[in-house]
């Protein structure tokens, strides 16, 4: 078996650490050696449902240990764990059992019913014992017994995790099972995580930065404490119960954390050591909350692509430095910034993020033009690497990110290829907008940018927020133009309670594509 494949990180920990406490959720404690069991005993009644080797098994369901132990028992099987949010309105279940073929899903017991209502007509597993003749994780501890070997590869197919453009239904990206166990070596080399911390669970295991808090605390034997964030008391009670150290968080549950006054004293919160963000833009004043109540931690900002891994980070020692960077390349990996010339970007230039070397997926499942569009020969950096002996068969990202280097190399991110703005003759950056928002109107939690068409000056510029009053319109403009030109001045503003997101789950990003529409009906 491959040393580069999530099962050998189960084995070994299993065989180096079996008494270690693997896995936290709430009141259950499982150590290394009974996760390893319970993954054995379904991985063992998974081979032998004898589906054929690279059929998807869908995972939908809250989140809780038995999820962690069905992530790990397909993934030490020859099938592909295809994550489903349990958030997802049945039109889109039902595209990605359909777009990956799905055939068994692993669910809680209250999901059913959503599943009967999509048409599900294939094997399905529930992790309690219910009223219908349906298998459960219950019976499979009970009657598995039997001794589990398996054979895996590195280069075989482990996930499929499904994520969503500005609209519509949502595409899926391979990811082979060399990708989760690179990616956790790296991520546990600059955070320096150890056999002793304790790693959030907060993200959703739906998508890869979720998917690498499980491999992290593998690859170390580590703790993982599986927590779903309700409420900021609920998540502060799990920061101090399960003695979390290390804390991987995105942006909007920085928000949610922070959203009233009930935040415990620093120093209750002095265990944490490691703070991550990545998936959306830090704004000062979440920059400054972790600060102020995260006495210990390093804060570690991040920029990855639905492509590939993680492409840079910010050092910590940066952050208030220069708090609009993404950083710097991580280990095993180059960035370029090219123009439409296909040459290098010169200091503050901005052009295109190329992402070169280690973490870059596989492509979408069942999108060829969306993987030739994105996954390019290197040959798009001819005149900037030598390409000795005609090598041009090796793959890099042209990831659609418009990016800027500064002088000393950091890099800035301005905005999404598709996002930038053409008005009155200029090109303008949704993101800068943005910025001033956050930077200067603090009652407005959170903002989008976007552009309506207007056949006068091109595109017109639009402004859709969120806070608990609206805000007059004139005070707003007289706001904003104390920082911005005239010509970025959005003309035309939204207000609403909350912003739509691409995906019902805290993994979305603001979904402009429905704001665009709102503002269009309006008009």
């Amino acid at each position: 078996m491959s040393i580069n494949c999530v099962r050998a990180l189960i084995e070994k920990a299993n065989r180096k650490s079996p008494d270690k406490i693997a896995l936290i959720d709430g009141s259950k404690r499982l150590t290394y050696s009974e996760l390893f069991i319970k993954v054995n005993q379904v991985a063992h009644y998974l081979s032998e449902l004898d589906l054929p080797k690279g059929s998807r098994i869908g995972i939908y369901s809250y989140k809780c240990a038995e999820q962690v132990i069905a992530i790990l028992a397909i993934m030490s099987t020859d099938y592909i764990f295809v994550p489903i949010s349990r958030l997802l309105k049945p039109e889109q279940v039902r595209h990605i059992i359909d777009d990956c073929g799905i055939c068994c899903i692993i669910t809680d017991k209250t999901k059913l019913k959503n599943i009967d209502e999509v048409g599900f007509k294939s094997t399905i597993i529930t992790y309690e014992t219910t009223s219908r003749d349906i298998v459960s994780f219950e019976e499979i501890y009970k009657c598995c017994t039997k001794k589990y070997e398996c054979n895996i590869s590195g280069h075989s197919n482990a996930t499929i995790t499904y994520s969503f453009g500005l609209s519509g239904f949502p595409s899926g990206i391979v990811i082979t099972h060399r990708n989760l166990v690179d990616s956790a070596r790296v991520v546990a080399e600059y955070l320096d995580i150890n056999r002793d911390d304790v790693i959030s669970g907060i993200l959703p295991f739906t998508f890869d930065y979720g998917i690498n808090q499980i491999c992290c605390s593998l690859y170390k034997r580590a703790t993982l404490a599986v927590h779903s964030m309700l409420l900021s008391t609920d998540f502060f009670n799990h920061i101090l119960n399960d003695k979390v150290t290390i804390l991987p968080l995105m942006p909007i549950h920085i928000t949610q954390m922070f959203d009233d006054d009930r935040v415990p004293n620093p120093k209750l919160l002095s265990n944490v050591r490691k703070i991550t963000s990545s998936g959306g833009k830090l704004t000062d004043k979440m920059i400054n909350d972790i600060d102020t109540n995260y006495i210990n931690a390093e804060f570690y900002s991040m920029h990855g692509l639905t492509e590939a891994f993680r492409s840079t980070y910010l050092d910590p020692s940066q952050l208030k430095i220069r708090p609009e960077s993404i950083g710097k390349p991580i280990p095993d990996v180059e960035i370029f910034i090219i123009n439409e010339d296909g040459e290098e970007c010169k200091p503050r230039e901005v052009g295109e993020l190329i992402h070169r070397g280690s973490y870059i997926y596989k492509g979408y499942w069942n999108a060829k033009e969306q993987t030739q569009k994105l996954y390019k020969s290197i040959k798009v950096l001819e005149k900037i690497v030598n390409l000795e002996g005609d090598l041009t068969d090796e793959i890099v990202v042209c990831s659609g990110d418009y990016v800027y280097k500064d002088e000393e190399g950091y890099i800035y991110f301005v905005s999404r290829k598709d996002d930038m703005i053409k008005s009155c003759g200029f090109r303008i950056s949704p993101y800068e907008i943005e910025k001033v928002v956050y930077d200067n109107l603090p009652s407005i939690k959170e903002c989008a940018v976007f552009s309506i068409d207007n056949e006068l000056i091109e595109e017109e510029i639009v402004l859709a927020y969120s806070a608990s009053v609206e805000i007059a319109k004139n005070d707003l403009i007289f706001e904003l133009k104390k920082h911005l030109p005239n010509h970025m001045i959005p003309s035309v503003l939204l207000y609403k309670q909350k912003l739509p997101q691409t995906s019902p789950n805290s993994s979305g990003k603001i979904d402009k594509e429905v704001l665009k529409k709102e503002v269009l009906d309006i008009a």
